[in-house]
């Protein structure tokens, strides 16, 4: 892996700035959020696309780093989007990915100098995603609930509705063999109590990370997404009673429980529960 692919799968925060508004560029980078999404598309109108676009090339040129959300494919200003981005070496995150030949064309245009996120945001998208995780080119993909939910005909929040389109995310990224999935948006953005909710379903499901709109929502996930004292002092528990140990507190250790206490040990911790 490159060190920009390392970190696009270890991100656990990554924060949306509308790129119509260049003036938050240097905020957002300085929020503690592992990564930046310049977002060229829902959040920009029409109107205002080719200068959003120019913000982000004149930002990215002094060195910045980002993830850029393109405009979806077929779209008027999604070619030139991607040509920013590849100019950059910057990420790309793909709105709408539902097509693994299309993903696979954009990776080949960029030459390989950028990472894609594939984001999973329509019917056909959750249907294909085995197929989305396995293109080559695709680094992690990203949950669309609230533009799903909108074809779906559901609430965007309701956890048991997206139950299984999140569950085809992380099994089909896993098969991929790519970073756990990137948890959909919380957008009550001043409820603490839905936006840890939103966090601990996600993380149950297998969720690593997860989108933000927000700076106020970063530290809630930073903390959700890392383990947990508990957790921390069970792994701790597993690996130092040694692998010739078959049980722990009366519960069977193998290889498969094993490499879990490793995982959980080497994911980065939150400030409060680092030692």
């Amino acid at each position: 892996m490159t060190a920009l692919r390392n970190r696009i799968a270890a991100a656990r925060s990554l924060l949306f700035v509308p790129g119509d508004q260049p003036d938050r560029f240097d905020k957002a980078a300085a929020s503690g959020a592992d990564l930046v999404i310049i977002d060229l598309e829902d959040a920009v109108a029409a109107n205002n696309k080719e200068r959003a676009r120019e913000n982000a090339a004149a930002w990215l040129a002094l060195g910045n780093r980002a993830v850029v959300r393109i405009n979806a494919p077929g779209t008027p200003w999604s070619e030139a989007d991607l040509a920013m981005a590849a100019e950059h070496g910057s990420s790309v995150m793909v709105p709408k990915a539902e097509d693994p030949v299309i993903l696979a064309e954009l990776a080949a245009r960029t030459a390989g100098r950028c990472d894609l996120v594939a984001l999973v945001e329509t019917a056909l998208g959750v249907e294909r995603v085995h197929e989305v995780c396995a293109t080559s080119g695709v680094a992690r993909a990203a949950f669309g609930n609230v533009d799903l939910a909108a074809q779906l005909g559901v609430a965007h929040d309701d956890h048991t509705a997206l139950a299984y389109a999140r569950q085809r995310l992380v099994v089909a990224s896993a098969a991929a063999g790519i970073a756990p999935p990137i948890e959909g948006v919380t957008t009550a953005v001043r409820d603490a109590d839905v936006l840890r909710a939103d966090i601990a379903h996600g993380r149950r499901l297998g969720f690593t990370g997860k989108l933000c709109i927000h700076p106020n929502q970063l530290a809630a996930v930073a903390e959700g997404f890392a383990p947990s004292a508990r957790e921390l002092e069970w792994a701790r528990a597993v690996l130092g009673a040694g692998e010739s140990v078959t049980t722990v507190d009366g519960h069977m250790i193998d290889k498969p429980v094993l490499e879990r206490a490793r995982r959980i040990l080497a994911a980065p911790q939150a400030p409060h529960t680092a030692t």
